[in-house]
């Protein structure tokens, strides 16, 4: 009965979670096809004449970063509105003012651990600041470039917080939660660990990786996925990742988990042992990155404890929209779940009424 239930669930007439997750990064694979095709189509088409129009050209380069985010958030809301039941918002972007909050904070969180990261480093002598205002291309302005680097920086943590943790953490969490003996709280905790390692494994085939560096950006994964368990929202996972990869690449002149961007306010010199530093493959493969990591878990536990006044795991992640909800209010009061929303109480109180 459990293994039919990993294909289908008869009670919410849909498929089961691996096969919804399954479902979403096939449609992805589609719509990524088809973007790059036409990204790739497109200037070759223009031929000679696109160097006449820069402006175009400019455009072009500027929506190329966009190749990987459109299919991840296209693939999800088509999957989440038909199989799922939910609305995009539910993979935790609620936008609301308690969510900018959090993304505020998630923002200062990335650039504070990573300038620690570089001061502890740079008192230690590991790091020489060799330069500043570094670009690859002289002809190309450095601040064009630092802009298209944010921007990038920006889609980079949409698109792998939506793809790693928004929408496959909540389909785990409710397809453990399903099996007999595991409670919803279990059923996140295995959740986040399962994505994290998977987080870890898709950075394999980046430049110079090591068994160290796969293990630390999955311990990374834990602490980008910790803003989510303990809120329901994406919003501090959303900015940390954004301004840790910035301040890392760009500001700091650091590899990116292995890869050197070429554009960044400080050029360095690495030195220090690899052991505490990352060496090629960057902070995140070291100690010093990984006191960071598990520093910055602590903060995110002290800060929702402050802005919420309690710290517990979000156990609504793990209970599915088709549940009629006569079902989900018994849970709730029940104790066995948390409402998705202050929307949700109102429109039940307006339904009374």
């Amino acid at each position: 009965m459990m293994f039919k239930r990993l294909f289908w669930i008869s009670e919410e007439r849909r498929p089961g979670a691996l096969w919804r997750i399954g479902l979403q990064i096939a449609l992805m694979i589609v719509l990524y096809s088809f973007f790059k095709t036409v990204m790739i189509i497109l200037p070759q088409f223009l031929g000679s004449h696109l160097s006449a129009y820069w402006p175009l050209l400019e455009i072009l380069r500027f929506l190329n970063q966009f190749v990987v985010l459109i299919p991840i958030l296209g693939s999800i809301w088509l999957v989440g509105r038909f199989l799922d039941g939910r609305p995009f918002s539910d993979f935790g972007l609620h936008l609301n003012r308690d969510w900018w909050l959090d993304f505020g904070f998630g923002l200062a969180l990335g650039a504070f651990l990573m300038s620690l990261i570089f001061l502890t480093e740079w008192s230690a002598g590991w790091i020489a600041v060799t330069g500043t205002f570094a670009t690859p291309a002289i002809s190309f302005p450095f601040w064009l470039a630092i802009f298209y680097q944010f921007v990038q920086f920006i889609s980079v943590g949409i698109q792998e917080e939506m793809f790693i943790r928004g929408y496959p953490l909540r389909n785990l969490a409710e397809g453990f939660a399903k099996i007999p003996g595991l409670s919803s709280k279990t059923a996140i905790l295995l959740s986040l660990i399962l994505s994290s390692i998977i987080f870890g494994l898709i950075h394999l085939g980046n430049p110079n990786t090591t068994w160290v560096s796969t293990l630390d950006i999955a311990l990374g994964g834990i602490l980008l996925g910790l803003g989510y368990i303990l809120t329901g929202e994406l919003a501090i996972s959303i900015a940390l990742h954004i301004t840790w990869n910035f301040f890392q690449g760009n500001v700091f002149g650091f590899p990116v988990s292995g890869i050197t961007q070429g554009v960044s306010f400080l050029t360095i010199q690495q030195g220090g042992p690899s052991l505490f530093t990352g060496g090629a493959f960057g902070p995140e493969a070291g100690l010093v990155g990984l006191a960071a990591i598990t520093l910055g878990s602590v903060l995110i536990v002290v800060y929702v404890r402050w802005r919420y006044g309690t710290v517990s795991l979000h156990e609504a992640l793990a209970v599915p929209n088709f549940l009629p909800r006569k079902q989900q209010r018994l849970a709730i009061r029940a104790g066995e779940v948390e409402r998705e929303s202050p929307a949700d109480e109102e429109s039940e109180s307006s339904a009374k009424l």
